[in-house]
């Protein structure tokens, strides 16, 4: 990478230094950051706030390059070795120190002990290491997962284990979508749950893991999940709020009806044929929303967060990102599985698929809606992912569409309509065939929607009296007006 695309500010990733200081803990806390997490570079002979290359002693270059590299194998645990490099600006020098993401996590500086001496990047700056993110770091270092850590204080019987069994059983089978898949629906055994690490086999003897805890709801597990209704798209009123608690496959269903009961439902007509429509995909909710579930960090003691604005849906669970997974990766389909005890169990009951498909999936179906692509977003150590709504005009009925400018889903020709809620069925079935004929008359509507005439009459007379159409010119030549 050129010097000039490593100027553009201090990141999660880059560092700048305007000189290197014989006390070298004054970039170390930088350097088991970067290992820490995603890895990183530091800028030696780079003015801060200005980015001014201020260049190092050309003279003294290679003694200072080896003074660093020194400072870092000796001050570090596990040891860091960095790439250093020298690159050259207006006849300046500018010494590159990269350091990678490390596997032995966590990293610390020897003089100040694990506890104090370990750090991580959040945005452009360096912090001490949280308590809760310390045993994060231990955990990924030993390649172990909160989910399948044994909790030796709590009893099972046989009777807890088979209804456990046969509830997530009774779970998958009506998440299928058809009689073959729900057949095809395997019965959960003890042996299946030590496979998944939700009971794990110690000295002969069978304990729950945190995952059993997850799933019925013991322990003070899991954390309640945070609802909210906002009036606009700032979080400054409160319209609705809730907390959402249950076992973590009872929370994905209640959070997923919640969010359900608070965006717009439209209707789609195809033919006379009526069908309700959300403005937000479901299939899409419902997985966003398990795989808050699945992805969060459980150790960290924070919530999962819902906040419904008037323009998105704001789903943000608790965790930093795993080493190796960036944004740009999850939306090719990359996934690294924090909680893998959890999604075993949630792959079996069909909440998520297991392999990384899901963000791509969900992106493809806001697509098909007419939306925007989904908004992830990776800060302060927290995942958010924002779905953006299209917003009817609440003060008329709205004549919208999912998919193009011309009423239709991709390329069916359903037309869509965003109703109020005083409007009825019937209502609806006629305001449709007036859109697709403005010059339609009542005999026309009475045939497409085999309603009586008298009905016909005396509903677009209803229409005209809410202000929903016009009419525009006399009986025999004008044609009716829908107001948006």
């Amino acid at each position: 990478m050129v010097l000039e695309n490593l100027l553009s500010g201090e990141s999660k990733n880059i560092e700048y230094k305007q000189e290197i200081a014989n006390n070298s803990k004054s970039y170390m806390k930088t350097v088991v950051a970067f290992a820490n997490g995603e890895g990183g570079k530091i800028l030696f002979g780079v003015e801060d706030e200005s980015m001014r290359i201020i260049g190092v002693d050309k003279d003294s270059i290679f003694q200072a390059m080896d003074a660093i590299t020194n400072a870092i194998s000796d001050s570090c645990f596990p040891m860091i070795i960095p790439d250093i490099t020298v690159q050259e600006v207006d006849n300046k020098a500018v010494i590159v120190v990269e350091i990678t993401a490390g596997m032995q996590r966590p990293y610390y500086i020897k003089s100040l002990g694990m506890k104090d001496g370990t750090f991580i990047r959040t945005g452009g700056t360096t912090r001490l290491a949280d308590p809760y993110i310390l045993k994060e770091l231990i955990l990924e270092g030993e390649n172990r997962f909160f989910d399948r850590l044994s909790i030796t204080n709590m009893h099972v019987s046989e009777s807890d284990i088979g209804r456990l069994c046969e509830k997530l059983r009774e779970i998958a089978c009506a998440n299928s979508s058809s009689d073959e898949e729900k057949a095809a629906v395997k019965t959960v055994t003890l042996n299946t749950l030590l496979s998944w690490g939700v009971l794990i086999e110690q000295n002969g003897e069978l304990f729950p893991t945190n995952a059993y805890a997850l799933l019925t709801n013991q322990q003070n597990l899991p954390p309640a999940i945070q609802c909210a209704v906002f009036k606009d798209d700032t979080r400054t009123v409160f319209i609705d709020r809730r907390e959402i608690g249950g076992t973590i496959q009872e929370q994905v269903e209640a959070v997923y009806q919640y969010i359900l009961g608070k965006i717009n439902l439209g209707v789609r007509f195809k033919g006379i044929y009526r069908q309700d429509v959300y403005e937000l995909p479901p299939n899409s909710i419902r997985e966003l929303v398990a795989n808050a579930i699945v992805h969060r960090s459980y150790i960290e003691p924070g919530h999962i967060q819902v906040a419904l604005y008037d323009n998105r849906l704001e789903i943000t669970s608790p965790g930093m990102l795993l080493r190796g997974v960036t944004i740009e990766k999850m939306k090719a389909g990359y996934s690294k599985i924090r909680n893998r005890a959890i999604a075993s169990a949630f792959a079996y009951m069909k909440f998520i698929e297991q392999w990384g498909s899901g963000i791509p999936r969900i992106m493809k179906e806001c697509r098909e809606y007419g939306l925007q692509d989904p908004e992830l977003i990776d800060f302060d150590g927290d995942f958010r992912i924002n779905l953006y709504r299209n917003v009817p005009n609440h003060s008329h009925t709205v004549v919208g569409t999912i998919g193009t400018n011309h009423g239709t889903i991709g390329t069916n020709h359903d037309t869509i309509l965003h109703v109020k809620e005083n409007m009825s069925s019937d209502e609806q079935q006629v305001l449709h065939v007036i859109m697709a004929d403005s010059k339609v008359t009542q005999r026309v509507i009475q045939q497409q929607t085999h309603m009586s005439l008298r009905s016909i009459k005396r509903i677009m007379s209803e229409l005209q009296r809410k202000g929903i159409i016009l009419r525009k010119g006399n009986n025999r030549s004008g044609e009716w007006i829908v107001k948006e």
